[in-house]
Order: C-alpha cells, then structure tokens, then sequence
C-alpha cells in the first residue's frame, strides 16, 4: 500500500538533505575563494582558507542536520503524548475536530457521522489522522537524525570540493581557476536542479537555472566582500 500520506518518502528526506548539504557548502567555498582571489595572489592562503571552511561548514552543517532532525522528532513524539491525553480526557472536542477535518473532504450529515465513528473505533487511526490533518506533522524515524547528518556531511564536503577543483589544477593561475570555479559552479548547480525536478516532475531546466541563480548569487556575495575589503 505505500506510505501513509502523511510520512515523508524517504527520497523526498534524502533529496532534501543532499540539496542542503551540496548547495551550502558549493556556495560557501565558491564565495571565499572568489573573495579572496581578489585579495591576495597567495594560492596557499586561499587553499588554506577554502579546506578550513570545508572541514568547519561540512562539520557544522552534519551537526545541524542532526540536532534539527532529533528536535523535529521529541516535538512529534510530545505532541502525540498530547494528542493521546486530549483523546482520552475530552473525546468530544477530539470528535469535533475530526469533523472538521472530514467536512473539508466533502463529507456531511449521515455520511459525516459514521465516518467519524469508524475512526473513533479505531485509536491508532484516528491519532495518525490528528497528527497529520489537524497539526500538520510528519513522523521522525529514529534512525533519521543520524541518516540526515551523513547525507548533509557527505554531500557538503563534495560540493564544497568542487570549486576547489581548479585551484588545485591551476595554483599559477588564480584568475582562470575563479572563472572555472564559477563555470562549474554553475554546472553543478544545474545539475542538482535537474535531479530535483527529476525526482518531483518538474520542469528540468526552470529548476536547474533557479539553482544556478541563488547559489551563484550567494556565492558571488563573497567576491563583492573581496572586492570591497581590497578596496578599503
């Protein structure tokens, strides 16, 4: 039968974290290299800077995937505690709300009431259906905190390499390896937007171009930093 319509699918999780990971940690290194390519020409201060912002936003980033997702999941697991506590001490404002929720969906009168006591004789269906259709949240596995740390820290350390790339190939040449950083910023920038419109249907190249313009936007605030500070 699937998932319930209310638990995330597990690649909507993974999308989502590999998404946050990628871009943020892209963006981050592109922006301090781009700044400081226009600060300095030492190539050992800008590798040195972009590997500690690296290790630093990879770490900081796993570290808050988990304490997020582990927050997400004691708030689910206090509200269903309520939610059982409201269900036992006031039923009748519980079957209320499940009134309420059934009349959205176009049930009314006779129809509207054995609906609603079908899902009063059934505890674990009418929590569910509370938990989704009246507070409008989903389910935290317990592996998921831990899942969603390694997925963010794996796909951080990847895109924050990938701007690196050509400063590492082109160490004598800052100025190419900054346009070659951009360019396959850009690309991959792309190419994570199209894996995201892929996977939601999507339209492919609209959610690859929207991806190129904010991570490059953030990216290049770093540069107009750069700019100004060897302005100044």
């Amino acid at each position: 039968m699937g998932n319930p319509p209310h638990e995330p699918h597990p690649r909507a999780t993974l999308l989502s974290d590999f998404i946050l990971g990628s871009q943020d940690g892209l963006v981050n290194v592109l922006g301090i290299l781009l700044g400081l390519t226009v600060s300095t020409h030492d190539v050992r201060i800008i590798l040195i800077a972009a590997f500690a912002a690296l290790a630093a936003e990879s770490i900081s980033m796993s570290a808050v995937a988990y304490t997020s997702t582990r927050a997400r999941r004691e708030f689910y697991r206090s509200e269903v505690d309520r939610e059982l506590k409201e269900m036992r001490e006031v039923p009748e404002i519980e079957r209320e709300e499940i009134r309420v929720i059934f009349r959205k969906w176009g049930y009314q009168g006779d129809d509207l009431e054995r609906v609603v006591r079908e899902v009063e004789a059934k505890p674990k269906m009418m929590l569910d259906l509370m938990m989704a259709f009246e507070l409008s949240l989903s389910p935290v596995s317990e592996g998921q905190p831990r899942q969603s740390a390694e997925i963010v820290l794996g796909a951080t350390v990847v895109g924050s390499f990938i701007p690196l790339i050509p400063f590492l190939v082109l160490p004598g040449s800052l100025t190419t390896a900054a346009i070659l950083a951009v360019i396959l910023s850009a690309l991959t920038l792309f190419l994570v937007g199209w894996y995201e419109a892929r996977t939601t249907e999507s339209v492919t190249w609209k959610s690859g171009l929207r991806m190129i313009v904010i991570g490059l936007g953030a990216g290049f605030g770093g540069f107009l930093i750069g700019v100004a500070a060897n302005h100044f």
